[in-house]
């Protein structure tokens, strides 16, 4: 698909509005930057509401910003109708950093009907662009029905 295709539009409005149903990644300003089928790419400011008391960003906003990305990437291969849940995930941290912001990309690795894989890449990206890898999570979800 190209970026100007409806289908495309559709796919990132969708990823779009369930973002914005989110009280939490609202509060830490996450922004949508990239969605694709199988792939979404999510960007966390740094601010005083996502450090630790070393000043740099916490694990838990790490943590949190790989599992909306792949959850996202996840969702963007899910039938209309369902969304997804996380069943697990686990994150290796490989560096800590202040300033900037931090870019997590989501991709899927498999797209089941009954559980969907996904690994996502946490970068820092500096105030002067120098983009250094930060985390990177592995994740198992499962779609559930819509809800609401």
């Amino acid at each position: 698909m190209s970026e100007t295709t409806p289908d495309h539009d559709a796919l990132r409005q969708r990823v779009q509005t369930s973002l914005d149903r989110q009280g939490m990644m609202r509060q830490l300003g996450v922004r949508l930057l990239a969605v694709a089928p199988g792939m979404v790419t999510l960007a966390l400011p740094y601010s005083d509401r996502v450090t630790q008391q070393q000043g740099g960003f916490h694990g838990g906003a790490m943590g949190a910003l790989a599992d909306i990305a792949g959850g996202y990437a996840a969702l963007t291969v899910a039938p209309e109708g369902m969304e997804v849940t996380t069943v697990e995930y686990k994150i290796n941290f490989l560096a800590a950093f202040q300033g900037g912001e931090l870019q997590a990309t989501g991709r899927v690795v498999r797209g089941g009907k009954r559980i969907i894989v996904t690994t996502a890449e946490v970068v820092h990206v500096a105030p002067d662009g120098q983009r250094t890898d930060c985390a990177v999570m592995q994740q198992t979800l499962v779609p559930v029905p819509k809800t609401y």
